[in-house]
């Protein structure tokens, strides 16, 4: 079924004065420049670049509006922006930028701290899936890797908190706009003040919150340091930590009834044999993402000894692989596959197996390559004895 593109508008909350991050003359950290551009000046380009947008409204203090004209001229034109002024609490501030879309016939919104300037278009085009699906409040996030402890007043510990299911909260938070907007108006009208995001006036108003998976790098700037540190990421005092990752996979073919690849399954007269669906170009891909990180291979992971393997879908290691490059501050730039086989042709179905690379590692199409050859009737792939993939992945792994 064919799903109704969302018309999305974007609410930016920089009404802060961000005490903790020091003072400047500057002035408050979402004017700090970092990369040769205020900060807020990055979070709007991202927004305004991407093509889902349809109107941006910032919410700013009355006393920066010299500062934020300045920010503002220095983004690349694209969406609309507007400014209002905020409240006195960041609850009140993203009110005010919910009234002020409200003309806009919008569908959807999608709620962001200004000083995360490190989100991508990756990110905003998983969320704005979710959101056509008609899931009705999203939240990226990610899960808590340090061990957490609870400890009383001076500083004793009491316990270790488990980190099962416990995920830390990023934004965009993305919503339906008429709920996340009457959930506000809600919370207002009873001087409930106290949330400490929007997903939390979501759970309270009883609108499902989904999670969906975010990034390592979407942090918020919030100390002195954190502003310092973005300067040197963006102002190319460090080189960037690109790594690429090779994979190479063989299965035999045998009678059958088709093979899968890429994740598409091909009508044909062999299929491949496996322990799993045999999906070669997974396969290899797996390897490739898992060697960017040093994280073994497919075999590692998911051994062919293990009974609860067979017959099952490799989305399940590709996709695992995707996660475990992720959580160690990973971002997915690009995959290739090259499928070696004479039969069958894999031409038809290159579009259909770019799609599901995109679906399966959560970046954009244009970065999944799907190619293929014969081997010219030669070795045991000439004579359709098997089919071999070669996989390449690029992945850029954040600065520790």
């Amino acid at each position: 079924m064919h799903q109704k593109q969302p018309a999305i508008g974007i609410v930016v909350v920089a009404a802060g004065r961000g005490e903790r991050a020091g003072a400047s003359e500057e002035g408050p950290k979402q004017y700090r420049t970092i990369g040769g551009k205020p900060v807020i000046a990055h979070t709007l380009e991202k927004f305004a670049s991407w093509e889902l947008s349809r109107h941006i409204v910032v919410v700013i203090h009355p006393d920066d509006e010299v500062l934020f004209a300045k920010a503002a001229s220095q983004v690349q034109s694209g969406a609309p922006i507007d400014a209002v002024h905020g409240g006195s609490t960041r609850q009140q501030s993203v009110l005010a930028g919910l009234h002020h879309l409200r003309s806009k016939n919008l569908t959807h919104v999608l709620i962001h701290d200004a000083v995360r300037p490190f989100f991508d278009h990756t990110l905003l085009d998983r969320i704005a899936s979710l959101l056509s699906e008609g899931v009705p409040a999203i939240l990226p996030a990610m899960p808590v890797a340090d061990t957490l402890k609870r400890a009383d007043l001076d500083g004793t510990v009491l316990d270790t908190v488990p980190r099962t299911q416990l995920y830390a909260a990023q934004t965009p938070q993305s919503f339906a706009f008429e709920p996340i907007l009457a959930a506000h108006e809600k919370a207002a009208s009873a001087n409930l003040t106290d949330f400490t995001d929007d997903a939390a006036i979501a759970e309270w108003a009883g609108i499902p919150v989904r999670i969906v998976e975010g990034l390592a790098d979407n942090v918020k700037l919030t100390v002195k340091r954190d502003i310092a540190m973005a300067d040197s990421r963006l102002s190319g005092q460090a080189l960037p930590d690109v790594r690429t990752g090779n994979g190479y996979d063989v299965h035999q073919l045998e009678p059958g009834d088709g093979v899968t690849l890429c994740g598409v399954f091909i009508p044909h007269d062999q299929k491949l044999k496996g322990h799993s669906d045999a999906d070669v170009a997974l396969h290899a891909l797996t390897d490739a993402l898992l060697a960017t990180c040093g994280a073994g291979d497919i075999g590692d992971h998911f051994p062919p000894s293990d009974p609860q393997w067979k017959g099952a879908p490799s989305r399940i290691f590709i996709e695992h692989a995707a996660k475990i490059v992720r959580e160690r501050g990973g971002t997915i730039m690009n995959a290739d596959v090259s499928l070696i086989a004479e039969a069958p042709k894999v031409g038809p179905h290159r579009d259909a197996m770019r799609a599901k690379l995109s679906e399966f590692l959560g970046i954009s199409i244009d970065r999944c390559s799907v190619k293929a050859t014969t081997n010219e009737t030669i070795g045991f792939v000439g004579r359709r004895e098997g089919i071999a993939a070669i996989a390449t992945a690029t992945v850029v792994y954040r600065e520790t």
